[in-house]
């Protein structure tokens, strides 16, 4: 499936190759759940400090049926996130642990038989 997302640059300069890490790491989420309708992904740098440089941040929103998830990764005293590839890797990874536990609760609900279903066999 093609998973249409959408990449914003904010207050940084357009990169193809950051642009290709971020469609590659969509491509990962969709192993997760493939039922994904949209992602929007937003990298920014939104000041300069004096002490830390510029750091990165990266926003996710993933629309799925019914649900959407939004990662916001706020770089405040993550020295790491001066690298915009580590603030991607960290914020892919907090919308993957996310959508596993969206899928995981799925599964539950699936497996879980509705409460009036089991008055009915505990009558019998």
């Amino acid at each position: 499936m093609e998973l249409p997302v959408q990449i914003s640059f904010k207050d940084v300069q357009h990169s193809d190759a950051v642009e290709a890490r971020i469609r590659e790491k969509v491509e990962g989420l969709e192993k997760y759940y493939d039922r994904i309708t949209s992602c929007r992904v937003v990298v920014e740098a939104p000041h300069r400090s004096h002490t830390k440089g510029k750091l990165f941040h990266v926003r996710i929103d993933l629309t799925l049926p019914g649900e959407e998830i939004v990662v916001s990764r706020d770089p405040k005293d993550a020295h790491a996130h001066e690298d915009v590839y580590v603030a991607i890797r960290d914020a892919f990874e907090a919308t993957r642990r996310q959508l596993k536990r969206h899928v995981r609760q799925i599964r539950e609900r699936a497996k879980t038989p509705p409460k009036e279903l089991e008055i009915e066999a505990d009558v019998d």
